[in-house]
């Protein structure tokens, strides 16, 4: 999926349009809530208890330093109304203002197809102004379809990204706090059978990865950073014809380790982000540093899959892009619509760091946070502490890569080693 600075919010209609168009596919310690089943449009299969609603809203929003006199924003699907509700609960008990935003399939695909393409280039006005109000923004980012906007037309959703890139910016630039529950795992059954997970294993997976040890977490987060802190060049490499090489000497590197401390707050920007279930280390290349070709052996375009998606890249940029497979032609008519050259801008290297999160080791999707996974990445990396603000992305999720850094070995076929 397209990781954009504004976490998949409903009202910042533009972001949120754009993260779903262009898709490919913490808290203080305490008692783990109990794993729910998994949350879709359709009925689910047995799975495991319920979960303890208050609970884990008590946890977001210790997540997210929710503090007095905070407004804050909750969006998530109308399905999730009780958890939503209870977050709001939880955010009024620590004497700060919430207000949910509910969403829907429905309502998202009527957004984009009902709406004239006269309006696309807008500016967002309203989104922009809702930037000044919000102090925090909790999201639960459960990507209920994967082909949700089959059918768009590649020069509107270029059109929506660019009038909404300011909204990320500005979401940025006001150290709003912001919180994702999801990321990439939220139990769905398309999900499941893309990860080659059964749809109990996968619900359970993905709270396993939630309610990891977060001192641990932190911890290891802290030790990764500081290897990747004192080295210049990753180099890494996979079976799939992957070897690509690029500099991170004197790079800012970041933690997603589940919670929003006091360090982060005094850093603002990109440190004011969770995204849950936590377990990355980040950071982007030096300018033009990257060299060599990146292969995605398998990927997914709006539920169409990819086989062999690779880009070659010559000073930090993509020079081709080629792949095979019924999703492949139509991502590439919305890259080849984005008249933008940041979009070829090889814009980060993350590394996951959680050890409660294992996929089947014949997975070759992938997943931001499991252990010893790398994720490169083109475009947006406000989020990653970069400057390319351009509301597309690309990622590129590689399990069982080997990394050196400055020729010692840092991650072995996929087992992390530091």
């Amino acid at each position: 999926m397209t990781r954009l600075t504004v976490p998949a919010l409903g009202i910042a209609i533009a972001c949120a349009l754009l993260a779903a168009c262009q898709q490919q596919e913490s808290p203080p310690a305490a008692t783990a809530p109990t794993a729910p089943a998994p949350a879709t449009d359709t009925p689910a299969a047995p799975g495991p208890a319920p979960v303890d609603f208050e609970q884990l809203a008590q946890r977001l929003v210790a997540a997210a330093a929710v503090k007095e006199g905070d407004a804050v924003a909750i969006t998530g699907r109308m399905h999730d109304a009780e958890l939503l509700e209870d977050i709001a609960v939880q955010v009024r008990r620590a004497g700060a203002f919430p207000l949910i935003e509910y969403n829907s399939d429905r309502l998202a695909r009527r957004l984009f197809f009902d709406v004239p393409a006269q309006y696309d280039s807008q500016t967002p006005a309203m989104d922009l102004a809702l930037s000044e109000v919000f102090d925090v923004v909790i999201a639960l980012n459960n990507g209920t379809s994967e082909n949700l906007f089959e059918g768009a037309d590649p020069q509107r959703v270029a059109a929506r990204g660019k009038a909404g890139e300011a909204v990320g910016q500005a979401f940025m630039k006001r150290n709003v706090r912001q919180l994702e529950l999801g990321n990439g795992l939220y139990p769905t059954p398309w999900r499941a059978k893309r990860l080659g997970l059964s749809e109990a294993d996968l619900a359970k997976t993905f709270w396993e990865g939630v309610n990891v040890d977060y001192a641990a977490l932190q911890t290891r987060g802290q030790s990764v950073k500081g290897a990747l802190a004192a080295g210049s060049e990753l180099h890494i490499t996979h079976p799939n014809g992957t070897d690509y090489r690029m500099r991170i000497q004197g790079r800012p590197i970041l933690v997603s380790d589940g919670t929003i401390g006091a360090d982060d707050l005094k850093a603002g920007g990109p440190a004011l982000q969770v995204f849950l279930p936590a377990g990355e280390v980040y950071t982007t290349p030096l300018p033009g540093s990257g060299e060599g070709r990146i292969v995605a052996t398998r990927d997914y375009f709006r539920g169409q899959p990819i086989d062999d998606l690779s880009v070659t890249i010559a000073g930090g940029k993509v020079t081709a892009l080629t792949g095979t497979g019924p999703g492949f032609a139509p991502m590439k008519a919305d890259f080849d619509a984005v008249a933008d050259a940041r979009k070829n801008e090889v814009s980060f290297f993350d590394l996951g760091i959680n050890p409660n999160v294992r996929l089947p080791a014949d997975s070759q999707v992938g997943n931001w946070v499991p252990a010893g996974t790398v994720t490169l990445g083109l475009g947006n990396n406000l989020w990653a502490g970069g400057d390319n603000a351009i509301t597309y992305g690309m990622n590129f999720f590689l399990p069982g890569s080997t990394v050196t850094l400055d020729g010692k070995v840092i991650v072995d076929k996929g087992q992390l080693m530091l």
